[in-house]
């Protein structure tokens, strides 16, 4: 019997791995091309993390502010992500957006109205007007609503509580993936002529972060090992409102909804410290810059009792509140038993975004892997070294698309299913059951470790020892995590789970600390207390990372596409100077 007759079978044209919105807008437009198409998903489908994305969705639709428009909305992505952005990604991003929003409305999303009954739109950080489309502070619910009820309508095959762990090539092609159900731990293998990553971030690494369970950099390993490439992985952003008390709710993400409804953040001494920081744009400056700005208070001994600073939105009212601000209001009066209506809210940095990942092909998605594709957090280059907020919904409508679109057509390309490997498939399987013969310690010991080493050495601000000593220490972490103890059986079995999510972790962990010591400036979302200023010479290359013929991880840099001549007259001249 073959090694390939054991395991349960699915075939289809696209595989989609990730069931966020990008996962989704892909799923939809590859079914609608005709593909046949499954989507893998790692929880239970509705559970994505897209549904915590709060504030709004970003798209020059100009409803509230007439002068918007996507040159705008480009100028501003650029200049947020400091000039390192694929000028590409950015502009297809600007000029796709408004069209991507509509169709969603069309689709059956209910966007909070103007008087005259268009989507309504609100201020954010970074951005030149106000140009967040949004449902209240639940905008991420309501499309993933949306987007999953225009999925099941089109028959797509859902695959819950699904781990894929390889990804499967024939002759250098992608021909399929290899996985487990999460639930009994038996094996599956999934055919596909194509594949799409939807899989999100990385955010589990570090000890605090807005990031469900599911951010393990699975999606980015998964194509590292198959031979894809990742991109600017230095870049992490830590959103300067998360909550900080209670110890229970740590992490727990403030929607920037609430600055751009009026909120105010003050520290222990009252004064507002952000006309320090930025005094032009205040609590609405970029994250990057509000970040640190708590984090310095907090170190010059101006923090809050708990470490962090106070949000004040009371001064607007309980009405407007609770109408704008609803899931705000039953988040801290239920979990912190605390009333925004009366008071401020105490909040502070959280590992929130990865603006690196998978380098991928602008117009496609395209990884350098035939087959494979990639979008959302998993894919890197529209944001830069620092995403804008509200840009993450409109970057998964425009490339889930994208992504959709080109891997049915590839999958047309290549008709006939290519070959599954039976020694992959027995190497696949090798990899997982061995961590119930390992004689190891706990999984949970290692994963405690890795996200307090990130914490305190890779964190919002890095120096040349910090990360030395991270990069040291996460050799000993690998060592570790390949012996870890697994006990009982496959089923229900969540320290499996996590023995394998570790693998991921710790090396895309390895990525961003190899890329940030490779960085010597400071820039976006990665700041160098050793070198504070920003380089020119820097804003020249991006950070690329991938895999040699003996497995060892190679950091290169790699020239920056010179943007054309049309997109750089939107910029001044001093602008294009000091990047």
């Amino acid at each position: 019997m073959s090694t390939l007759d054991r395991f349960e079978i699915h075939e289809h044209d696209v595989l989609v791995i990730g069931a966020g919105g990008a996962g989704l807008r892909a799923a939809i437009e590859a079914s609608a091309s005709g593909a046949s198409v499954g989507l893998v998903c790692k929880s239970l489908l509705g559970k994505a993390h897209t549904v915590m994305a709060e504030g709004g969705v970003a798209a020059a639709v100009a409803n509230v502010d007439k002068q918007d428009n996507w040159q705008t909305h480009y100028k501003d992505t650029i200049k947020g992500g400091k000039f390192l952005n694929n000028w590409r990604m950015a502009q297809l991003h600007a000029q796709e957006s408004p069209e991507r929003v509509l169709e969603l409305e069309r689709w059956g999303a209910l966007f909070d109205r103007t008087q005259d009954g268009k989507i309504l739109q609100r201020p954010f950080g970074g951005h030149s007007y106000k140009r967040l489309c949004h449902v209240g502070d639940r905008t991420g619910l309501e499309m993933i609503r949306t987007l999953q009820d225009r999925g099941v309508h089109l028959g797509i095959n859902v695959y819950m509580e699904c781990t894929i762990t390889k990804l499967l090539k024939d002759d250098g092609k992608i021909s399929g993936a290899f996985g487990y159900w999460r639930e009994n731990g038996r094996f599956v293998i999934f055919k596909a002529k194509s594949i799409i990553l939807a899989t999100g971030g990385v955010g589990k690494a570090y000890k605090v972060t807005s990031n469900s369970w599911e951010y393990t950099a699975d999606g980015q390993v998964l194509a590292y090992h198959a031979g894809a490439e990742f991109l600017d992985t230095e870049f992490i952003q830590f959103h300067p409102t998360g909550m900080i008390w209670p110890p229970g709710v740590i992490g727990i993400l403030v929607t920037e909804a609430v600055r751009g409804e009026g909120g105010i953040l003050t520290n222990r001494e009252g004064f507002r410290f952000m006309q320090k920081y930025d005094p032009e744009r205040m609590e609405l400056s970029t994250r990057d810059v509000v970040a640190r700005a708590i984090y310095t208070e907090n170190k010059e001994g101006r923090g809050t009792p708990h470490g962090g600073a106070f949000l004040d939105i009371s001064h607007k009212g309980a009405d407007y509140i609770k109408k704008k601000l609803p899931s705000m209001y039953h988040q801290f009066k239920e979990l912190a038993d605390v009333d925004i209506t009366t008071g401020p809210m105490e909040v502070g940095p959280t590992c929130h975004y990865s603006m690196g990942g998978l380098r991928v092909d602008a117009e496609t998605t395209s990884t350098s892997v035939p087959g494979l594709f990639a979008c959302g957090e998993v894919a890197a280059g529209l944001h830069g070294a620092n995403r804008l907020g509200g840009n993450s919904l409109s970057d998964l409508l425009v490339f889930g698309r994208r992504a959709g679109v080109h891997a049915a057509e590839y999958s047309k390309k290549n008709s006939t299913l290519r070959k599954i490997n039976e020694q992959d498939l027995q190497q696949a399987e090798k990899e997982m059951t061995r961590f119930f013969e390992n004689e190891g310690e706990n999984p949970y010991m290692v994963h405690q470790d890795l996200q307090e080493l990130m914490h305190n050495y890779v964190g919002i601000f890095r120096t040349e020892d910090d990360l030395k000593y991270a990069i040291e220490n996460l050799k000993k972490l690998k060592d570790r995590a390949k012996t870890v103890k697994i006990d009982g059986s496959r089923m229900y079995n969540p320290g499996w789970h996590m023995a394998y999510d570790l693998q991921s972790m710790i090396l895309y962990s390895e990525a961003i600390a190899k890329c940030a010591i490779q960085r010597k400036e400071s820039r976006g979302a990665h700041s160098r207390i050793d070198y504070p200023n920003t380089d020119p010479e820097c804003g020249k290359w991006n950070s690329i990372v991938k895999k040699s013929s003996d497995g060892e991880m190679i950091v290169e840099k790699m020239q920056l596409t010179e943007m054309p001549q049309d997109l750089k007259k939107l910029f001044e001249e001093k602008e294009l100077i000091k990047k």
